[in-house]
Order: C-alpha cells, then structure tokens, then sequence
C-alpha cells in the first residue's frame, strides 16, 4: 500500500469496517472484459480466514460471468464525509474501505444455503437468529460464498477544522 499513513492493519479493526458496510461491490472479469456489481452481503472471520455471502437470482449475466471465473475481487466502503476548504485543493474525503480478492463457489446443499442466508441476514438486520426461507425459497435463490485470499483496509480520517 502506497499511504501506509492510512493502513488499517488490525483484523478487529477491519471487522469494524466490515461490520459498518452494508453493501459489498464484487468485480469479476468477462473474458478480459471487467464486471462490477454492488450486493448486500454477510460475512463471518473465522480461524484466520474471511469469507463473504451473497444471493442473488440463479441466472443472469453475474451468474454466467461467476461460472466461467470464480476468481473475483471485492471493495466496501463506510464513513462517507466530505469536509470544504477555501479552495478546491485543500478539500478532502473521510472514509474507511475494505479491497481484497478470492475465489466464489456457489453453496448446493440447503443446510449451506440457509447459513449462508442467515450470516446475510444477520449482517443486514442485526438480528442474530434462524429465519425461514421455504422449500421454494431455497430453490429459486442462488446463495454463494467468497472465501478471500487476501484483503486489505484503508482509513482517511481527517484532522479536526482549526478555529
């Protein structure tokens, strides 16, 4: 990372940021050609590993793009401010972001799919619970699961105004 002023290196300190993020922006690439979508998600970080939710429809073009190349990368970001200076160049952004890469595999089996959808809810809503989904449910949504290799945080906090 070229600012590292601005590296956010402590995993709680990223969960933070994750936890604050309600949509995830996943990028895919279409035979060289990029693809970028932005989903709700869950997620959970256990034993050392990061792995995001998602569902969706069980077709379309995000569906065809995944199949082809499961390798993706991703990007969330919280903590939008923008602070006004007296000139142009002195304005600034405070934010915090999360960009990593992995790999996608879609979940089959309902006992996957319904945690799956349960990690989302639960990062949604803030409820911590079982919901119900149905037979049919289960069936028309496609549920998958992002296991990242790498990910890294950012953080552009910026200094209080002087009186």
């Amino acid at each position: 990372m070229r600012r590292k002023d601005r590296e956010v290196t402590g995993i709680e300190d990223m969960l933070g940021i994750i936890r604050e993020c309600k949509v995830c922006r996943l990028g895919m690439a279409d035979d060289g050609v990029p693809y970028v979508v932005p989903l709700n998600f869950g997620y959970e970080y256990r034993d050392e590993l990061l792995t995001l939710y998602f569902h969706g429809a069980r077709e379309g073009k995000k569906i065809d793009i995944l199949r082809k190349n499961n390798r993706v990368c991703f990007e969330m970001d919280t903590g939008h401010q923008l602070t006004r200076e007296e000139t142009a160049c002195a304005y600034g952004f405070n934010y915090a972001s999360i960009i990593g890469l992995g790999t996608v595999e879609f979940l089959e089996e309902d006992a996957e799919k319904i945690r799956g959808l349960n990690l989302i809810m639960k990062h949604q809503t803030g409820e911590d619970r079982n919901f119900e989904y149905g037979e049919a449910g289960l069936r028309a949504v496609a549920v998958y699961r992002l296991r990242a290799e790498a990910f890294t945080g950012k953080r552009r906090e910026l200094p209080e105004r002087r009186s």
